[in-house]
């Protein structure tokens, strides 16, 4: 077992202690403190931790929700099985190939 590092991203919690429901919600909040992002980006800043994070953006969400960014971001530990080869087995055998995808243009591009 491997143990690396992830995020627990505790937006939406923070937001429903302040009885915030909607995502829409934060759009004028956060462009009152000079932050312009569609509701399509508030949606996924709320829904799913950001791989990256612009420092006015915390800024913002933490004077929104009177918070840190310690009550935003948790450093968690997260464990990972690692595949073990099988007893006794041949070790050498080869993988299946991975199955191929092709990709589609969208119509009218």
């Amino acid at each position: 077992m491997t143990r690396t590092r992830g995020v627990r991203w505790n937006l939406r919690k923070l937001m429903a202690a302040q009885d915030m429901f909607q995502t829409t919600e934060l759009v004028p909040l956060l462009a009152e403190r000079g932050v312009h992002l569609s509701r399509e980006q508030v949606y996924r800043l709320v829904t799913q931790p950001p791989q990256r994070l612009s420092m006015d953006t915390l800024a913002a969400l933490c004077d929104i929700l009177a918070c840190t960014p310690n009550d935003l971001i948790e450093v968690v530990e997260v464990r990972r099985q690692v595949a073990k080869p099988a007893a006794g087995g041949d070790t050498t055998a080869a993988a299946p190939p991975a199955r191929r995808t092709r990709l589609r243009r969208p119509e009218g591009l």
